[in-house]
């Protein structure tokens, strides 16, 4: 019997035991339930549907009052997820600012290699070079503590099409070298995550169907919104992206099951809907349900920053249920409500970040989409309680934001356009935002 035999026998909690826990820590409780596992119709892998994200680990601050990761709150985390049946962990060296990998590294590898699956990227967003490019191949081993990736991704691509894929991976000779390292065993899957139109998405489709180049998997952006609501400016509709995978045996990665979380803080109206309909289940539990109900998914992303979701998610996905045909028209209806809302289509990603004017962008765009989501948004001066709101929402901006890193000191350089994965029109969107509230503030609204 190999490991990984042994460990759906088991359970992970025995696997706490046979790799040790941090000195001074016990091991997690496990409870009854577990993650459900999906087959990966190509390969057989025994993947947990809910995987763990690795792009929203905790940061605290050092003695030097640097942003770092939260190291023993991941450790924790990982240990829970494990115990839970959470076998699936992906990253890159763009989250976090570079710090993701080494933190999911050395959280796993207290574990035995086989327990789990591990995805990351090429994410040479910057330096396409192939020096660079294979730099950063080589330290994604270092820092992930491995000698082979189960899934490795080529990282976001679609935006500038086939041009920019080329300018990344082929010109540079790194698709071949990808290639090469896949049949020496180092990498185990080979696929892409997607942001982009139709036309990208088709040419990479026809590649794969002529074999000029053959995909293992697909990560797209996948949720009950995004499903036939997504910006045409900006991205594909999933159902379109889900069906072509689909039809040709590629298993789904799904990132954004929650809109960077925007899908569990839904704004009052859509709570409302969700909880007459069902009192105990969760918005972000809708969410995952609405994905995991389409069989093609192999595994829904997450990334969890705390104990609480993941305390949730896990219950939700050990008895996991698949939506009805009327279930799933409910969300439709939901999607509809969703987009009456002027929200900022930012996930939290943080790609965008450091901004070289020392611009606030995910804090800001955040704390508006909250504003919303609570019911606290000012709308107008003929709104019930507006003098309330106005006043909550400035002061609340103002705690939640320096002053010298909010909308207002954005110059509209344009650096942080092509790293967004959304296509948002950033320093627009800021303009937006900081005219609402000189509107507030001039009570002119």
């Amino acid at each position: 019997m190999d490991r990984r035999q042994f460990l759906k026998i088991t359970g992970a909690g025995s696997a706490l035991a046979l790799a040790g826990c941090a000195p001074g820590k016990s091991a997690p409780e496990t409870g009854d339930g577990k993650v459900v596992l999906r087959t990966n119709p190509r390969n057989g892998d025994r993947t947990s549907l809910l995987g763990y994200g690795c792009m929203r680990w905790p940061m605290i601050k050092d003695a030097d009052g640097k942003d770092i990761i939260d190291q023993e709150a991941v450790n924790e985390m990982v240990d829970y997820a494990m115990a839970h049946g959470i076998n699936y962990f992906d990253t890159s060296p763009a989250y976090l600012q570079g710090q993701s990998e080494r933190a999911a590294g050395i959280a796993l590898s207290r574990y035995p290699r086989d327990s789990y699956y591990l995805a990351t990227k090429l994410s040479n967003f910057g330096d396409t070079s192939p020096e660079a490019s294979k730099r950063m191949y080589a330290e994604s081993f270092r820092d992930l503590q491995t000698d082979y990736f189960d899934y490795y991704l080529f990282h976001a691509i679609g935006r500038g099409g086939v041009e920019a894929f080329n300018q990344r991976y082929v010109d540079n000779g790194m698709l071949p070298f990808l290639q090469e390292e896949k049949k020496a065993g180092r990498i185990r899957n080979l696929g892409f995550s997607f942001h982009g139109n139709r036309e990208a998405f088709d040419s990479f489709m026809k590649w794969h169907d002529e074999g000029t180049l053959v995909w293992d998997f697909v990560m797209i952006e996948m949720n009950y919104v995004d499903w036939t609501h997504a910006d045409p400016k900006r991205n594909t509709n999933a159902d379109y992206l889900y069906t072509e995978l689909e039809k040709r045996g590629l298993p789904v990665m799904v990132m954004e099951p929650l809109l960077g979380g925007r899908l569990a803080n839904v704004p009052e109206a859509v709570a409302t809907r969700m909880k007459e309909r069902e009192p105990d289940i969760s918005p972000a539990a809708w969410a995952f349900r609405f994905v995991g109900s389409h069989p093609g998914v192999q595994v829904i992303l997450s990334g969890m920053s705390t104990m609480d979701p993941i305390i949730e998610n896990c219950k939700t996905f050990s008895n996991f249920q698949p939506m009805s045909e009327e279930e799933l028209a409910f969300m439709e209806e939901m999607a509809v409500l969703m987009k009456e809302y002027p929200m900022v289509n930012c996930t939290d990603c943080k790609y965008c970040m450091p901004c070289p004017w020392g611009i606030d962008i995910p804090g800001i765009f955040r704390h508006y989409n909250e504003a919303i989501t609570d019911g606290t948004f000012a709308a107008s001066r003929e709104q019930k309680d507006y003098r309330r709101l106005k006043r909550a929402y400035l002061v609340s901006y103002d705690r939640a934001i320096p002053t010298l890193r909010q909308a207002d000191h954005c110059i509209s350089c344009g650096e942080c356009l092509s790293h967004c994965p959304q296509s948002i029109p950033i320093p627009r969107e800021l303009q937006r935002i900081n005219r609402y509230i000189e509107k507030l503030k001039q009570d002119t609204l």
